[in-house]
């Protein structure tokens, strides 16, 4: 049985049996993890065969480390071979792991339902750890109480050790340990890192081997051998110490949730995890990798400092002419669909380089280029349709994971406002939870509402099934050049359709001062504004202070800058609630007018005035054509007193968080902002 990625070649897997170090060797492993499966899985890496390489010695040790810690009853070395992938599906299913979605339809394609205690990042229970506290939180954070504290949580290296030691001994006890080789960037990328992740859990192998580059032998040859320069990942689903947890927990999901804990060593080059099989806690090569760890690389890299940043890259074509925009949103405010625009006005295509994590580095002609270091999208699947983002539902109807979406009957996926509901008399509908014939408005027996799927359902699938995909870009390992840095998130009031910085500085405080309701992709926040600097507010691997001053160091005489701008496709009418902006594809329409604003100097222009809080496109200067009732004077305002009130919100949160670590730059545009708006009318 084929399985997601039945071509190996999305993976960089093409030709890996062909080029096996005969030293490698053969080593079957007979599958009997729950249900006798009817394959074998298979492996060319063991640990046998890798005592034969000493110059993979600091990588056979990490595992021969968790294996003696961890008491796995046996340990299998991802090789990213297609029969593994066959073999480790089938054992997938026949464990319930997953459940195939047997539908004209859908190819290939599976679902995964997690416990309902393990459906999202837990933020609360997320650390950064270090020596000392100052390595991570800002001298006003030092002050503050946890609970009063925003932005990473720290813990120091000997605590955490001790508390993750108690966890970690014998949690694999009668499972398999996979290991797994990995790169975050396209193998042979100077941008490229390598990895190695160990793991109790199949569903992160499966998931992991979409996400990442060059899983198995790859990663092996290209980026380990002589080095021992690579990030070490360890993950275990967990085992609760209380019976009562254990038994109540989904038999097809083991994770340990009172106990989730998630660690990051910043100066060790390594990442723990425990207790949760939720992606963003488990494939250690997304978030915990490539954002709050890497953060901390690019930043303490002084022979060639880069950024990781939680943004979106796309590039826009208009006739003959192109260029690449990268942008950050919070998690769930519409990264993606951005990324996979349709655009609605004629003359425009977008193509998709990522949706999520852009890693960037000024290359030796002082611009700054940027890769997606991942090789899948793990999107969002509420809020994805044929209206708001065809792109993505057409790439998900082959080799996709889904998790914690609903199901029809008819083995096909299911989320709320996916498209025209079906008939629900005739169409029987499984929710996330396991309760049928699901209907709209559904309740239980206290009128808690039902949902088909969790807020937080998602869609894991391959890169190369995306149809916009800018694949000069994606395969070029320079990175892309960036014209343009997009900030953005969800303003119901206040913050206009789109305006530009007055300068780099001043877009530096931009991107610390955003501001954005919460989502559902963290379980511990409530929906309510909160201030996420650069959107990266759970993802900072370092001092915050620091990240600031990371971003304005990059003004620099030899570098050539991209412009920076902030968009709000969400502001709300006060009386009935309703978007003002129709958003999706006629976010084509902003975009025009970033695409010409980029070719200018920072000031006026006969499509732009200057204003107060920046440079906001003029009366006419954003093609409305074919748009009816919208209130283009409604979403250009500026509001000096919403703006005074908003900048005095941020004063305090950036004083409060940061304190004396706030860099002076920073202070300055605040001040010039505040005597800026008092003087204006």
């Amino acid at each position: 049985m084929a399985f997601l990625l039945r071509s190996c070649r999305l993976a960089n897997c093409r030709g890996l049996l062909a080029r096996r170090s005969p030293v490698h060797g053969l080593r079957t492993v007979q599958i009997s993890d729950g249900l006798q499966a009817a394959r074998t899985l298979t492996s060319t890496i063991t640990l046998e065969t890798l005592e034969q390489r000493p110059e993979l010695d600091s990588f056979r040790k990490f595992i021969e480390e968790y294996k003696d810690i961890c008491g796995p009853k046996e340990v299998y070395i991802c090789d990213g071979s297609e029969s593994e992938l066959a073999s480790l599906t089938k054992h997938m299913i026949d464990t319930g792991v997953i459940r195939e979605l047997k539908s004209k339809s859908y190819e290939n394609c599976f679902l995964a339902r997690s416990d309902p205690g393990d459906v999202a990042r837990v933020e609360g229970k997320t650390f950064v750890c270090t020596p000392e506290e100052e390595d991570i939180i800002a001298e006003g954070g030092r002050r503050l109480t946890p609970g009063q504290r925003e932005g990473p949580n720290w813990m120091s290296e000997r605590k955490m050790d001790l508390k993750m030691k108690s966890r970690l001994e014998n949690c694999m006890k009668d499972r398999r340990m996979y290991v797994i080789p990995f790169s975050m960037g396209k193998v042979g990328s100077p941008l490229a890192k390598a990895g190695v992740q160990v793991t109790d859990s199949p569903y992160v192998v499966a998931s992991m081997r979409i996400m990442a580059h060059g899983m198995g032998q790859d990663t092996i040859d290209s980026l380990l051998e002589k080095k021992d320069d690579f990030v070490r990942c360890v993950h275990s689903v967990g085992r609760p110490m209380d019976a009562a947890v254990y038994n109540s927990l989904l038999p097809s999901w083991p994770c340990d949730p009172q106990r989730v804990l998630v660690a990051h060593y910043p100066q060790r080059r390594k990442i723990v995890s425990y207790g949760s099989g939720y992606g963003g806690n488990s494939l250690l090569g997304k978030k915990c990798f490539a954002l709050r760890l890497a953060s901390a690389m690019g930043h303490n890299d002084e022979k060639n400092p880069w950024y990781a940043e939680h943004m979106l890259i796309m590039r826009l074509e208009k006739g003959d002419k192109h260029k690449y925009i990268a942008a950050a949103f919070p998690s769930a405010c519409g990264k993606t669909n951005l990324a996979m625009m349709q655009p609605a006005l004629d003359g425009w295509k977008v193509k998709c380089v990522g949706d999520d994590i852009a890693w960037m580095r000024f290359d030796e002609d002082g611009s700054l280029r940027a890769i997606n270091p991942e090789n899948g999208f793990f999107g969002v699947a509420p809020g994805t349709s044929e209206r708001t983002n065809p792109v993505a539902m057409q790439m998900i109807k082959k080799n996709t994971i889904f998790t914690n979406v609903a199901y029809t009957e008819e083995g096909e996926p299911f989320w709320e406002n996916m498209g025209e509901d079906p008939d629900f008399s005739k169409v029987k509908v499984i929710t996330w939870r396991g309760v049928p014939h699901w209907k709209p408005k559904m309740a239980n027996i206290d009128g808690v509402p039902i949902t088909a799927s969790h807020p937080n359902s998602r869609f894991c699938t391959p890169i190369g099934h995306c149809s916009i995909l800018d694949e000069e870009g994606v395969n070029d390992p320079r990175g892309v050049k960036i014209d343009a840095i997009v900030f953005g998130g969800r303003r119901g009031d206040t913050v206009p359709l789109v305006f530009q910085s007055r300068s780099w500085q001043h877009g530096v405080l931009m991107g610390a001062a955003m501001r954005s309701e919460g989502t559902a992709a963290a379980a511990d926040i409530k929906s309510k504004i909160r201030s996420d600097p650069f959107a990266m507010l759970p993802f900072f691997g370092y001092n915050v202070g620091n990240y600031f001053q990371h971003w304005l160091n990059m003004d620099k005489p030899n570098h050539n800058l991209p412009k920076i701008f902030q968009v709000n496709w969400f502001q709300r009418d006060p009386q009935t609630k309703a978007f003002l902006w129709p958003g999706f594809g006629d976010n084509i329409r902003v975009l025009d007018w970033i695409f010409t604003r980029c070719d200018d100097d920072v000031s006026e222009s006969d499509i732009a005035q200057k204003t107060p809080i920046g440079f906001v496109p003029k009366a006419g200067a954003i093609n409305t054509s074919g748009l009816t009732d919208v209130p283009m004077d409604k979403l250009l305002a500026v509001d000096k007193e919403l703006w005074l009130e908003e900048l005095e919100a941020v004063k305090k949160y950036l004083q409060k968080q940061n304190g004396n670590d706030l860099p002076n730059a920073i202070r300055q545009e605040l001040a010039v902002l505040e005597e800026r708006l008092h003087e204006s009318k």
